[in-house]
């Protein structure tokens, strides 16, 4: 299937519905792991996954190969997003419940190329290597 068919069935889900973003959390080695202190990781899945059921796609992905930035979360735009030139967003350091609240809201007002990224994320954001970004594309 072709990038274009894809994005166009992305675009539209089995309901008819927009395509939402999608929210990669980190899971592997570092990430999710005691290796990152004072945190319930699997409280930070469930917020996400709680707060963000209406309008995005949450999932945990095995590692993203960004441990320097453990806890990694990728927002990746939906169709409409990607059409108005949103990226893919990485954000590191995700490791308390204000960070998760914050991008929680920004992916409510419509996350990457919908809504501006609060300044407050921009504490957060990091650029992976080209090699890492691709895996999480494939």
């Amino acid at each position: 299937m072709s990038r274009r068919a894809r994005e166009k069935a992305a675009a539209v889900g089995a309901q008819g519905a927009p395509a939402r973003c999608t929210v990669s959390v980190c899971r592997g080695c570092c990430c999710g792991t005691p290796k990152i202190p004072g945190l319930d990781h699997a409280a930070q899945l469930a917020d996400l996954r709680g707060a963000l059921a209406e309008v995005a796609t949450v999932r945990p992905v095995a590692c993203l190969d960004s441990c320097d930035h453990a806890n990694v979360v990728v927002v990746q735009p939906s169709a409409e997003g990607r059409r108005a030139g949103g990226r893919p967003v990485w954000l590191g350091l995700v490791n308390d419940r204000d960070a998760g609240a914050d991008i929680t809201a920004w992916i409510e007002a419509g996350g990457p190329g919908l809504a501006p990224l609060p300044a407050i994320l921009d504490l957060y954001v990091f650029s992976p290597s080209r090699r890492v970004r691709q895996h999480l594309d494939d």
